[in-house]
This record gives C-alpha cells, structure tokens and sequence, in this order.
C-alpha cells in the first residue's frame, strides 16, 4: 500500500514538474466574451521542453470560476489513411500536440428567428465568435488543380461561441489538398471543475440521478449534466449539434482531480470539410436560468430547412391501450370530447416488436384494424392517427412504409427502441426523419435518444424520449431534478399518466406536469383509457392545456426542490408548480400579467376533503395582475392554473 501510495505520489510530481515546465506561447492567447459581457473565454497554447504544444482554455462567469485550465484537442489516428495516399505518416503521440498558429477571425450575430412552434413565438440570436486556424504538417509546396499532393499538411479551426446563454466550443477541419480522410478516436476535451463541485450524475438517458462528487463514479454520466459549484453558481454542460458523429458522455479523467473527460461511444470516420458537433457550458447564479437560456442549443443548430411546414401541428394524443379497433374509436371519441389532437397505436399493432420477421407494412393477423377506415373515422372528428415502429422494422422497410402510411392518411410515427451511440445510428436517425418530412410525417424517438436541437433543422421531429417519465413512475425528487437537467437538451415525451395507482405523486402534480413539462407532441393518460374518465372536473385542465406556447416563464425553483412556470397561449396562462417529496409553500407572481388588470384564476389543487378518487379541488377566484399568489403544496404534490383575463361584459 505505501508503494503504491509513493508511486502515487511521484506520477503527481512529475506531473506538476511538466506543468511547470510548460509556457504559454503569447500570440495564441486569444480571449473571447458574451455580448452582455458576463462569460469571459480564454484560449492559448502552452508548449513543453520538448517542443510539444497542448490547447488549453478557461471560462469565468460574472467574474466567477466556471471551469478550471482544461485541455482541447481531437484525438485522430490516421497513419492507415496517410499509408493508403502515400503520406508520410504522423509520429505524433498526440495528434494536436504540433498544431501551428495561422491566426484568428472574429465575428458578431445579433438577430432573431421564428421556430415553426416552441415555447416562445421568438427566438434571440445574439453571439460573439472566434475561430482560431491551425495548421498541422509542411507548408503546402504547390496547389494542385487535379489528382492529391502527397504533403503531411492538416488544417484545423477551433471555433468559439459566446452567448449570453452560454458558451460553445467544436472543431473544424477545412477541406485539404491532399485528399485525407479523418479517423477521430476520442476527444481531449475536458472540463476541469472547482474543488468541491457536486454533479447530477445520470448513468444512462433514462437512468435515475444521484448528485455526487467528481470522484469515484462506477460509470459514464449523461448529458447534460448540471452541477452545483461552491462559489454557488449552477453549471450545465451538454451537446448541440451531433446528428452525424459518436454520441458523447462524460467521465472521470483518470489523472485530473476534478475533470470530466468528453467521452465519445466509438470512433468517427468523416471526410473534411468538417464540424464536430459543438460542446456547451452554460452558467447560472439561479438555477432557474439555465432553464431559461436553454435556446442556445437551438441556435447552435442550422435554420429549417421544411419549406414548407404547415402539415406540421403540435398535439396533445392519448395512446390506445388495448389495441382493436373498438377501442381505437373510443380514444377517438374521448380525444375530440376533450380537447386531444391525436391517438395513437402503440407496439404490437403489426406485429411482435422485437422481431426482424414483423411486416410494418400491414395489420397484425392477431388484430382487427382497418387503418382507411380508422384514419377516416378519427378525421371526421378532428383527430389524427400515430402510430409505433420499432427500429427493427424502420432499418429494413423505412421506404416502403412511409409512402403507405402517408397513403393511409397517418401524421407521424413513434420510433421504438432505437440503436443511439455510434456514427452509423446517429446518421441513420437523422436521416430517417428527413426521409418522414418528405412525406409529411411526424416523429416521435424514444428510448435512449436525447436532442441536441435537430428539431430546428427538421421540426417534424417533434419530441423524444431519453428521459425517466412514467413508463417508470418516478417520485417527485426525480420530477423536480429533470427541468434542470433533462429539460435544458430539449423537448421530452414524459408520457404523463393520470388514473393509474403506481404514480408516486397526488394527481394535481401531475396535472400541473402538463404546463411545467414542454413537449410539442405531449402524450396524456399514458397507462390509461377512456373508461378511467368518471367526470372528474380538474380533467379541464388537460382539456384546456396547449402543447406548444407563444409566450413561457419560468417563475422560480430550485433543482430537486421546485419549480413553477407560466406559459401564454393566445390570451390565456397556464400555470404549473410542483414541489418534490416536501411539502411547501409555494408563491407564484404573475408579473407576467398586466400590472392591475383583472383577471380569473381557476386553480387545481390537491385537497383531501374534496370527495372524489382524486381529491383534487377546483375553485375559481379573480385577482390582479401583479399580485403573488401563494398555495400550501402537499409533499409530491402541485398546482396547475388557467388565468383568462375578465370579460369586459
């Protein structure tokens, strides 16, 4: 034990004496800061004794430590590539350590854009940047119009982003001349942390959360991954941009106290011109402004490339749970009598799911439906029809099955059990959902697939699961953690569910779920069915309750503990506010109201002297804008509110 303790010892050692022998070389220090001046982003060089050089960066927020001196770099091997074209092959250990400065542009964006739908009819677009060009390799000897050269030369760019949102990070590798491909291996990115830093590990995408130190973890963590720092900022990083490379997580560098290593699933083979997919650190003093400034991971994606998207209409869809065709008509009828847009037929209706042999392309020989019929049923009731596909259907039958579903007349279709993690997935992925905007279908990912703001680019991917929803019945610790770390990534099918006895939580939290939780195609009543309905009058909420808003705030909330948000939709506000396992008090302002007008509130809220199942009250009362609200919250429970403003009749 004391020689290992001795050799441990000796490694920090010559650790440090290289540290120490490092400089920093001068002209690569570049610096970069967010339009509101509050992120300031270092980048530099040092080079060692031995002539090897290391990209390094920090980052402060309102002039707080964010993340420590931490390495950037690709790690690529490609002496097979430089062999193959007759290139010298690179004896580099590291494959950036000899990158050479060239210079850096800088660039300012301050715009706006419109999404197809969202949490806000507005999107800012405010942005600093800086690209910093490296060259790796000889000097280019002469420019060839035909046919490759044969010089050792790589290009690469690191390319910053300053938000006042966040900061983001990815590299580029301009086209060169010697026609190489890249086979990238790894990444040296790192996050170095401050002592003391606890994190919001999650092991899998719909794994539970354990808030732990930066030591010690049995596995990888999710993205992204919100941590508490001891200079009380809340820090979030995650991932923008990856539809054709190797998913990411985090672990623990192996030789760095307090580092996160971005960790790639597996090797990425790709054909400059190039981008990796971008790294995104965001910073809070509230928790609940990460909440808030979680737009930079769409902005961090291209523009919608549907030109035309009209087909595309958010819902809210009950699933049908016993799969016939009687049933089927019954969740129509209770759709259009409450305010639902869609059902949907759930694995099994062609077959069994895990099987390579099931035909997606026609009705299960062990089930009655009659998809014209149903489809013609559901719309003349307003109702449009999704259905689920495995992926093990979708990889043998996608272009056949998606000019019949559009013949059939269905709006999208739910993709089940998904393969995510290497290149080859994540291209097929978001190749899929281009090939379902061509034919005017909706999508729906679940299973172990989380966003990274693709719904921009292509906004028939409506929402995904990779989160712990209901198909787990996670408490309300759990429920308060994910608008804080889930959430930031983007939209999540929760499956929220109502009448079933296994949820863990009063029946007004998961009313209040409905507006608290964003997703542009939001399933209700996931383990039940119409017949579950017995008039219970809070029901009026998920009748009233919209799927994608025009305006949203979020009011206040800790992470684990709370949360309340407001979302507009016309002139109307839902309202929702849960507490975790505690019970509370909760205020909610309404400084989002027009200070002193008038307006009705009907509340639902949890209250055991009420004499139904669900012991949820409904009252009514009028207030004025401006005014705090304050509600008495049972443990795993909440409110959910309809604010209108008072007829002026």
């Amino acid at each position: 034990m004391k020689t290992n303790k001795f050799y441990h010892l000796l490694g920090l050692l010559l650790c440090t004496l290289t540290i120490q022998a490092q400089s920093i070389i001068e002209e690569t220090v570049q610096k970069l800061n967010s339009p509101n001046g509050a992120y300031e982003f270092a980048f530099y060089q040092k080079q060692n004794n031995a002539g090897e050089k290391q990209m390094y960066y920090t980052l402060f927020f309102k002039g707080k430590k964010v993340v420590e001196e931490s390495e950037l770099g690709v790690l690529i091997e490609n002496q097979t590539f430089e062999s193959a074209l007759g290139i010298p092959n690179d004896t580099c250990k590291v494959w950036g350590e000899n990158l050479n400065f060239t210079g850096i542009q800088r660039n300012q964006v301050n715009d706006s854009w419109k999404p197809v739908y969202g949490e806000n009819t507005t999107i800012r677009n405010s942005y600093n940047e800086m690209t910093i060009s490296f060259r790796k390799g000889e000097l280019v000897k002469e420019k060839l119009t035909d046919g490759y050269d044969k010089n050792k030369s790589y290009f690469m760019n690191v390319v910053v982003r300053a938000y006042d949102e966040g900061v983001a990070v990815r590299y580029h590798f301009p086209e060169p001349s010697n026609g190489l491909f890249l086979h990238i291996v790894g990444e040296q990115t790192q996050f170095t942390m401050p002592e003391g830093t606890l994190a919001y590990y999650e092991p899998w995408a719909q794994g539970p959360y354990s808030l732990l130190p930066l030591k010690d973890w049995k596995g990888q963590s999710e993205r992204p991954l919100t941590m508490k720092l001891t200079n009380g900022l809340s820090v979030a990083i995650a991932e923008a941009q990856m539809t054709d490379y190797a998913r990411m997580k985090f672990s623990l560098n192996a030789t760095k106290l307090n580092t996160l290593q971005a960790s790639l699933y597996s090797s990425v083979d790709v054909i400059p011109a190039y981008s990796t997919p971008w790294r995104v650190i965001m910073a809070a003093e509230n928790d609940i402004d990460l909440i808030k400034n979680n737009t930079i991971i769409l902005n961090l994606n291209p523009e919608n490339q549907i030109k035309d998207a009209s087909w595309i209409k958010p819902g809210k869809v009950i699933r049908v749970a016993k799969l016939t065709q009687e049933d089927a008509k019954k969740c129509v009828d209770f759709a259009a009598e409450h305010g639902l847009q869609y059902i949907h037929l759930d694995a099994g209706w062609y077959g069994p799911e895990m099987k390579m042999s099931s035909n997606a392309t026609r009705v299960s020989e062990t089930k009655d439906f009659n998809m014209p019929e149903l489809t013609a049923y559901a719309d003349s009731k307003g109702i449009g029809l999704w259905v689920y596909v495995n992926q093990r259907a979708l990889i043998q039958q996608l272009d056949t099955i998606l000019p019949l579903y559009k013949k059939w007349g269905l709006k999208g279709i739910k993709f089940g059990f998904v393969q995510v993690g290497n290149q080859r997935w994540s291209t097929w992925m978001h190749e899929a959902v281009k090939k379902c905007a061509e034919y005017g279908l909706m999508v729906d990912i679940h299973d172990e697939y989380r966003p990274t703001g693709f719904s921009r680019t292509y906004p028939n991917l409506m929402t995904q699961e990779g989160i712990r929803g209901n198909e787990e019945m996670p408490d309300a610790d759990h429920n308060t953690i994910l608008p804080f770390t889930r959430f930031l990534a983007g939209p999540a099918d929760y499956t929220i569910a109502y009448y079933n006895q296994r949820i863990k939580n009063t029946h007004a939290h998961q009313l209040a779920l409905a507006a608290v939780y964003y997703s542009p195609i939001q399933f209700m009543y996931w383990y039940d069915q119409p017949s579950a309905y017995q008039g219970e009058p809070e029901i009026e909420f998920f009748d009233r309750v919209k799927a994608v808003w025009d305006e949203t705030k979020v009011l206040n909330g800790e992470i684990g503990k709370n949360i309340s948000v407001a979302r507009r939709s016309g002139k109307e506000w839902f309202v929702g506010a849960i507490t975790n396992t505690e019970a509370r008090k909760i205020a909610i302002p309404t400084d989002f109201l027009v200070k002193g007008k008038k307006y009705v509130v009907k509340s639902f809220q949890d209250d055991d002297t009420v004499k139904t199942r669900t012991k949820v009250a409904v009252s009514e009362f009028k207030i004025k804008g401006g005014e705090v609200l304050n509600f008495d919250v049972k443990a795993s429970g909440g409110v959910a509110l309809i604010i209108s403003e008072v007829s002026k009749k």
